[in-house]
């Protein structure tokens, strides 16, 4: 179930990747150098991709995988190697675009289908494990989990999202984002606790068939994002 903040948001979401940022976003997930604090933002995306990855089994030939968006690829493409049947949607066509660009031949027996759509569409099907790398730091505790309860009731195995973590400093840089003209910035970040996430999963009864697992920070620089993952029972 959508609700209308998540519709809000999401379209202000597709609208910063396809026009404002597009080229920032094709740099920054690129080889191509890039201005020290970017640099930082690079650095945390790649650890948090790995931490993300390794909470996957090392072999996943005959599972299906949602990268719940996907931006660029690069986390399909390496679940792919693994020999997943990936499915990667993103509502930003530019990143899609690229997407299909960058990625390379996978000889493990792995693909990915790279779509432009929503992350909720029932019609992409079931999955073993759902993966939602920094697609979800712009919603609050409320959408998130909504997000998660209609997401469980197609995941097998598990729930893999980051989210965006109350600390002092992202409450700044949040504070500061709010003095520049709307046309000038990125959609904002909404800081959630960790403990109300936490306890609106253990509440949500269309997650009681998941509980919780690992619990991972990444802070480099300019870059703060916190994985959480549901196990199912």
């Amino acid at each position: 179930m959508r609700s209308a903040t998540y519709e809000s948001r999401r379209g202000e979401l597709e609208t910063y990747f396809d026009r404002t940022a597009a080229d920032a976003w094709a740099r920054l997930t690129s080889d191509a150098p890039v201005s020290r604090i970017r640099a930082t933002v690079r650095a945390g995306r790649d650890t948090m991709r790995s931490t993300l990855l390794d909470w996957l089994p090392q072999d996943l030939r005959g599972r299906r995988v949602l990268d719940a968006g996907c931006g660029t690829g690069a986390l399909a493409v390496e679940a792919a190697k693994r020999g997943a049947q990936v499915v990667a949607v993103d509502i930003s066509g530019t990143l899609v675009g690229l997407a299909k660009q960058r990625a390379p031949a996978i000889q493990s027996g792995g693909n990915v289908e790279f779509l432009v759509g929503d992350m909720l569409d029932a019609s992409l099907g079931t999955f073993d494990h759902v993966v939602a790398m920094d697609s979800l730091i712009h919603y609050d505790v409320g959408d998130i989990l909504r997000v998660l309860s209609t997401l469980a009731a197609r995941t097998r195995c598990s729930m893999a999202v980051t989210f965006a973590p109350r600390t002092p400093a992202l409450a700044a840089l949040h504070a500061v984002g709010r003095l520049f003209p709307r046309g000038d910035r990125a959609p904002a970040l909404q800081p959630v606790a960790e403990s109300a996430l936490v306890e609106g999963v253990r509440g949500e009864a269309a997650l009681a068939g998941f509980h919780l697992g690992r619990s991972q920070r990444v802070s480099r620089g300019f870059y703060t994002s916190q994985a959480l993952e549901l196990v199912a029972r």
